[in-house]
């Protein structure tokens, strides 16, 4: 009985040995694929983080770009209204001209000094006096509509420089709005781009999961049929270690007997005990017993 036993103990030792060698095998392979999971998931976490500072700068880019296209609008505006103004100034010029006198600007203006001069330089009577003054006048009048008309032309000018200046600024807006355009859509197609990486890679660290579990499982399988195996022996092992108890019990008890038969004798014969002998045949008055039948 006990050889079978330890030979069946012996079989399934080798079966328990061969099923935690494939259960720790399985155990290491699905390490590999967590870590291989565990990596990707941290990859996605990077892109991700990288795909949102790419988003936070294309808003920054695009709140700048519409500052820069409100500043164009404005001095668009502002050009539109300027030219505006220069058109009806040049209504009002047209409308002066036609009224302007045969004479020109300069002959108007060397008579009139020629009469001022005279008024004041030379003894008038009265009535020629007056008459050189109200001939003043109507050269005043009249050089009027010249001087109106240079006026409006000088504001002309000026309005047309200013126009140019706000020309200038739209262009400077337009081109620097245009740049911050062009990096907000390169920052919108590289975030596009990291979150497609993310999104492979998502069915990467799935797949990689998906194999971590499977392994996983069958490791469980072979850890269980180990424990219910390791079960088994632990069983089998108490059980031969009951049997090999008795079996040194039932030995004990025949080598006592066979000690206590041995010294019945050599007492019978007079014989001198050995210690052993003497506490064997002490035990349970067995000596008393000897003494008195002799």
């Amino acid at each position: 009985m006990s050889d079978s036993l330890k030979k069946r103990i012996e079989e399934l030792d080798r079966k328990l040995d061969s099923i935690r060698e494939e259960r720790d095998k399985l155990n290491s392979e699905a390490r590999k694929w967590a870590e291989k999971r565990n990596s990707v998931h941290e990859h996605m976490k990077m892109l991700r983080t990288e795909a949102v500072n790419l988003k936070e700068k294309r808003d920054t880019l695009n709140a700048q770009v519409r500052e820069l296209k409100n500043l164009r609008e404005k001095a668009n505006s502002q050009r539109k209204e300027i030219r505006a103004q220069i058109l009806k100034m040049k209504e009002k010029i047209d409308v002066l001209l036609e009224k302007k006198p045969p004479r020109t600007m300069r002959d108007l203006q060397s008579e009139m000094e020629k009469i001022e001069w005279k008024i004041q330089t030379t003894p008038l009577p009265l009535e020629e006096e007056k008459l050189l003054v109200d001939q003043v006048k109507t050269l005043e009048v009249q050089l009027t509509v010249y001087r109106q008309a240079q006026k409006l032309k000088e504001g002309i000018t000026e309005l047309k420089t200013r126009e140019r200046e706000l020309e200038a600024e739209a262009k400077l807006y337009h081109e620097k709005l245009s740049e911050l355009a062009e990096q907000s859509q390169k920052s919108h197609e590289e975030r596009l781009e990291l979150l497609d990486k993310a999104h492979s890679l998502q069915a990467e660290a799935d797949s990689a999961h998906q194999n971590f579990l499977e392994i996983k499982g069958q490791a469980q399988g072979f850890h269980e049929k180990y424990m219910e195996l390791y079960g088994q022996v632990k069983s089998l092992r108490g059980e031969l270690s009951r049997l090999e108890e008795e079996k040194q019990a039932k030995r004990q008890l025949e080598l006592r007997k066979e000690v206590k038969e041995k010294a019945g004798e050599k007492l019978k014969r007079g014989e001198k005990l050995t210690w052993e002998e003497f506490k064997i045949l002490t035990e349970k008055g067995t000596l008393k017993k000897s003494r008195k039948q002799n």
